[in-house]
């Protein structure tokens, strides 16, 4: 069974991070409270607060994914998503629909993020948009739009504490994630690009690398984690000395490393392949030599 059970640590008079176990790393992820004079709101209630969330009064979601809305459960508050990743956040089937899965792999998962993830449909909840502000009394937390990773992907910035909040731009070694239906590769470049230009004292993500103090330190730490799509690309112009298909690149990995085994896998490699060779097509870099066969130029 997973574990719950969180740590705090505090940035700023009224944030604190709610380090998940096994310090955020998936299942688990961090959430953040934020204290107002006048409310109290909660970002991203992971795994690790099911049974112990502690209270608030309205509930922000960064994205709709499952580790971001396992303790959603233990809240009758009112939800709030971006309004891209509204329909997941209401439905649980159309959250597995997102995942793009083959139909005996998505019945599976459904079932996961019902019994593993304490997944259900919240009907009720509300959408917002880029710029929406949330004041709590003396202190707000305003929505940064920071698509790519699925459509409605959100950070948020707390302020006057200078914490913003990047979710699952999270800076692991792992790299950057835009394998559902919904990602974008394109649109998470551009999220990167914003979060450098907002300059924050703190910048907390959702998974193991917790919270980076320092613009600088911060930019540093994203260009690394940027630099795995660079890595990716790299890959895939030496495969393509030769023509191959996609289903070829697939095959071939991009993102996952070869031990790595479950039936997401090929989709997502699929859908990862496309969007760099579409890419690298658009910059002159790789060629469609016959049809459905690329090689790099």
């Amino acid at each position: 069974m997973p574990s719950t059970g969180y740590t705090e640590m505090g940035f700023g008079a009224g944030v604190t991070v709610l380090v998940g176990a096994e310090r955020g790393a998936y299942p688990y992820a961090n959430s953040v409270l934020v204290r107002g004079t006048a409310e109290t709101l909660v970002i991203d209630p992971s795994l690790s607060l099911v049974g112990t969330a502690p209270p608030a009064d309205v509930v922000l979601v960064s994205h709709a994914h499952e580790d971001h809305v396992a303790a959603l459960g233990d809240y009758e508050t009112p939800v709030h998503v971006h309004v891209q990743d509204l329909a997941a956040l209401r439905s649980r089937a159309v959250m597995v629909e997102g995942y793009g899965l083959p139909p005996d792999a998505a019945e599976h998962t459904d079932l996961m993020l019902r019994d593993r993830f304490h997944v259900r449909d919240r009907p009720e909840a509300k959408g917002f948009e880029d710029g929406s502000v949330f004041d709590l009394g003396g202190r707000t937390v305003t929505v940064v739009h920071l698509p790519g990773h699925t459509a409605g992907h959100c950070g948020f910035l707390i302020e006057p504490d200078g914490f913003l909040f990047v979710a699952d731009i999270d800076l692991t070694s792992f790299g950057p994630y835009y394998g559902d239906v919904g990602s974008s590769l394109t649109d998470f470049e551009v999220s990167m690009r914003r979060c450098r230009e907002i300059d924050a004292r703190w910048y907390g993500t959702a998974h193991q690398k917790g919270v980076i103090e320092g613009a600088a330190e911060f930019s540093e730490r994203l260009d690394a984690f940027a630099g795995v799509m660079a890595a990716r690309d790299a890959t895939l112009l030496t495969f393509l000395t030769e023509p191959r298909t996609v289903d070829e690149i697939a095959d071939r990995r991009l993102v996952y490393r070869r031990h790595v085994e479950g039936p997401h896998v090929l989709p997502v490699e699929r859908r990862t392949a496309v969007q760099h060779v579409h890419r690298l097509a658009r910059t002159g870099r790789v060629a469609e030599v016959e049809p459905g066969r690329f090689r790099a130029t």
